[in-house]
């Protein structure tokens, strides 16, 4: 029975968001969808002790999740509606899934990520309910990266999923006209995805496999449907900072910053991926802002050895990442550059000009890139100051510990 609780978590930890999206294509609703999808897995506590596990234990749940949202829809049927339209609802979820050949199930998520970047949404709705609904984050990891409250990022996605219905927006990746205005916002979504997946927001784990994994194959589909310059970028960028995860902690999960990486650890196969990606999205002159982004993430993979890092082309590279995108962020990660190539001084110049930015305020990479810095320098009571409002700022606990070891290696 034990095994049989570790197989059903590690089932919702890596399948509950694909059969979701396959329940809300097959019902047509978000939240007949969610309630289908725990008494599903309900249903496999009840039944796979008696019956052993099925071979394709996805399609089993969806299967499951279908007929007990049917099961529901009868017992909330009003005595007053028509038999005829419960019927009709219960004939659109014909189809068996479990007769779906594997890539129809998978590639639901991609259809469901189109339906929430949908145009007629609003904009600040589409990458919430996308990452609640895809990553399965939760309210309060979203309104956390965000900035704003739960109950206002609640707020968005009830309203984002009642204009869905209201509107009848199609679960469906769309045509060949109108896929490029609704690209933007999918990469921007995907790329969220791999960020949360490759640097948790909170938690014991310093990353999340599942959900980096998720987008890097939303990635693959994506471009083999639409093989525009910058969904190259993007793969490539999520590829080559994908080849650094086994580097980037201790064997306690305590963080290892690039310059301290062992290098022969990193995935060769994935930087020759991405490289290759890379240049393929160069070459086209078509390029934006992932590209450069991954562009930058190839330099550091080429470098043997942190000395031999190319400092001046990278720093190059975000001048021009600047112009495309005229961010805080960027602005901070250039600083950091500078910094690397004309010395820390150069560097903080930078940062105290951006010190001031609202959206930095509380960026905890702000005050440790400040922090580390100051002690390149020598400033140990400036670094110490540094450490400790970034220390106040994270909620990641390997961030966290490496935090505190640096403030004890300053004495």
């Amino acid at each position: 029975m034990e095994k049989l609780n570790e197989t059903l978590i590690a089932l919702y930890k890596t399948e509950s968001r694909r059969i979701l999206a396959t329940l809300i294509r097959l019902l047509g609703d978000f939240n007949l969808a969610e309630d289908a999808l725990h008494d599903a897995f309900r249903a496999a506590m009840e039944e796979w002790p008696k019956q052993g596990v099925p071979q394709n234990p996805r399609a089993w749940l969806v299967s499951a999740g279908r007929f007990k949202a049917i099961d529901r829809i009868r017992r909330h049927a009003r005595a007053d509606t028509p038999l005829e339209a419960v019927q009709e609802q219960l004939f659109n979820m014909d189809d068996d899934p479990a007769l779906q050949d594997e890539q129809s199930i998978a590639d639901d998520q991609l259809r469901l990520i189109f339906t929430c970047c949908h145009p007629a949404l609003a904009t600040e709705a589409r990458t919430a309910l996308t990452l609640r609904e895809i990553c399965g984050l939760t309210t309060e990891e979203i309104a956390r990266a965000y900035l704003i409250s739960p109950t206002t990022l609640a707020q968005r996605i009830v309203r984002a999923k009642a204009k869905i219905k209201s509107a009848g927006i199609p679960y469906e990746v769309p045509d060949a006209q109108a896929l490029p205005e609704r690209l933007h916002t999918v990469l921007r979504v995907i790329y969220l995805m791999f960020n949360e997946g490759y640097s948790a927001s909170s938690g014991h784990s310093l990353t999340r496999v599942d959900l980096s994994g998720e987008a890097i194959r939303l990635g693959r589909l994506l471009l083999d449907l639409l093989p525009e310059a910058e969904v190259h970028g993007l793969l490539a960028l999520m590829l080559l900072h994908e080849s650094r995860r086994l580097a980037r902690a201790d064997d306690n999960g305590d963080l290892i910053l690039l310059e301290d990486q062992d290098r022969n650890r990193w995935n060769r196969a994935l930087i020759q991926e991405g490289i290759a990606l890379v240049e393929a999205a160069l070459s086209t002159r078509r390029f934006g802002s992932y590209t450069l982004q991954a562009a930058i993430a190839a330099l550091h993979a080429e470098a043997e050895t942190p000395q031999q890092t190319d400092w001046q082309q990278i720093v190059a590279l975000y001048d021009h990442l600047l112009r495309l995108e005229p961010s805080p962020v960027v602005r901070l990660n250039r600083a950091v550059a500078v910094a690397m190539r004309d010395g820390p001084a150069a560097g903080l110049a930078l940062i105290d000009d951006l010190k001031d930015e609202e959206d930095l305020a509380d960026y905890y990479w702000l005050h440790a890139a400040q922090a580390d810095l100051y002690r390149r320098q020598g400033n140990t009571t400036a670094a110490r100051t540094a450490y400790e409002t970034a220390l106040s700022l994270t909620e990641q606990l390997p961030e966290q510990r490496y935090l505190q070891k640096r403030l004890m290696q300053l004495g």
